[in-house]
């Protein structure tokens, strides 16, 4: 990856195309944030593409950035079944014919491409010269051979591959080893707290457990709820707050993790709260922040803002959280999908409280220094801005105009 020289940022900045597949405000949707920002305060103009409405696009149009809505496939497991697949197919003829009206109007010298799910846009950069990199936030190892080969094949084309994590380098390169070779690892820029506030000294009510991500089997939620019970059965007071919510068409996940807690008598312990836009109330409110994942993560987001947040964490000994979680005092990891596992930790956790509290608070100032928000923008736009740029007519008229009429 190439260095650009000192000065040269806001010189060879010029219109940047970027393509992420949600309009949410979770991990990787956070991320694309704080990347846009670094690309603006590069002095590039950044059009975003997204495939619907949502809370980010807003948060986008606030820093800056030109957010169209614009149709494009994006992969999911959904795709892999008769209708989901044809589903797929339709939104990839939509995204073809949008995608290129949106490149002819934006004029992007570069794009980049936020996740694997939405390789169209690979596709669509190479057909029309334009140099493209693929910012890699998925990593799932436990997946076929054959499935893992079909996502990552797209990076192939890609003129610059970045990762969020060694892990996820390691599954793509597990499938083509030139890959694993030239792709580069930038650690996510987590923001911590405005101000923080450390765990209360002694735990004289219920434990307070948190939970902040999807509701989704891989998640773990339900290993949650059952670590939960298994406390109260031990004589342990606690309590379970749950933030965040369900990707639609898993509706029916939620309603089994309200049946389960109402069936295990836990419906006084659990507070569903949805998607809350600021996590750091709950979290401070908190007293241990879980991350129960089962199936593989490629990074653990969500554990680090707890630990910016002061708070101890446990996490599932798996893929990316095991990266994210490792030099932390106050980090413990359990085997993934194991609920007595997960209780004995928050036992022993709240056994020696004095200790885990002040570890915890100790443990902040070096996320702070591992996921510094402006060295992750700083990387971003080195290698963005290392692309070689697409020249476009040079007359006023062929000037890159954004959807507010500003070339």
């Amino acid at each position: 990856m190439t260095r650009l020289a000192p000065g040269a940022t806001a010189l060879r900045a010029g219109t940047v195309l970027v393509a992420h597949p949600s309009a949410e405000l979770y991990g990787s949707d956070r991320m694309l944030l704080e990347s846009v920002r670094g690309l603006l305060d590069s002095g590039a103009r950044v059009a975003v593409a997204l495939p619907c409405d949502g809370p980010l696009s807003p948060a986008l149009r606030d820093l800056g950035a030109d957010v169209t809505i614009c149709r494009s496939p994006v992969l999911r497991k959904s795709a892999l079944t008769p209708r989901g697949f044809a589903a797929f197919l339709a939104a990839t003829v939509g995204g073809l014919a949008d995608g290129w009206r949106l490149i002819t109007r934006v004029r992007p010298n570069r794009i980049y491409v936020s996740t694997l799910t939405v390789p169209l846009w690979i596709a669509l950069a190479k057909v029309r010269r334009i140099g493209v990199l693929c910012h890699v936030h998925e990593g799932e190892a436990s997946a076929s051979a054959a499935v893992r080969a079909a996502i990552a094949a797209p990076l192939l084309f890609a003129d610059e591959v970045v990762a969020n994590s060694r892990f996820s380098v390691g599954v793509i390169a597990g499938s083509f080893p030139s890959l694993g070779r030239r792709a580069s690892v930038i650690y996510n820029g987590v923001p911590g707290p405005d101000s923080r506030q450390q765990a209360r000294q002694a735990l004289d009510t219920p434990l307070r457990i948190a939970y902040v991500g999807r509701l989704s089997p891989r998640k773990g939620v339900d290993v949650a709820v059952e670590a939960l019970s298994i406390l109260h059965r031990h004589g342990v007071p606690a309590r379970l707050d749950l933030m965040g919510t369900v990707f639609t068409g898993y509706e029916w996940y939620e309603k089994e993790l309200r049946d389960e807690v109402r069936l295990l008598g836990l419906e006084p312990w659990v507070r569903f709260h949805g998607f809350v836009p600021s996590v750091w109330q709950h979290v401070e409110s908190s007293d241990v922040v879980v991350v129960p994942s089962r199936a593989d993560e490629p990074f653990g987001n969500t554990a680090v803002e707890a630990i910016l947040c002061g708070r101890p964490v446990i996490a599932s000994a798996t893929s990316g959280l095991l990266e994210a979680t490792a030099g932390y005092r106050a980090s413990r990891t359990v085997p993934a999908g194991d609920a007595e596992a997960l209780a004995d930790c928050l036992i022993e956790m709240a056994s020696n409280w004095h200790y885990m509290r002040s570890a915890a608070w100790k443990d902040v100032a070096l996320a702070e220094e591992r996921h510094s928000p402006a060295t992750y923008r700083r990387r971003v736009v080195d290698a963005v801005l290392s692309l070689r740029p697409r020249a476009w007519a040079a007359d006023r008229s062929q000037e890159p105009v954004l959807a507010g009429g500003r070339p």
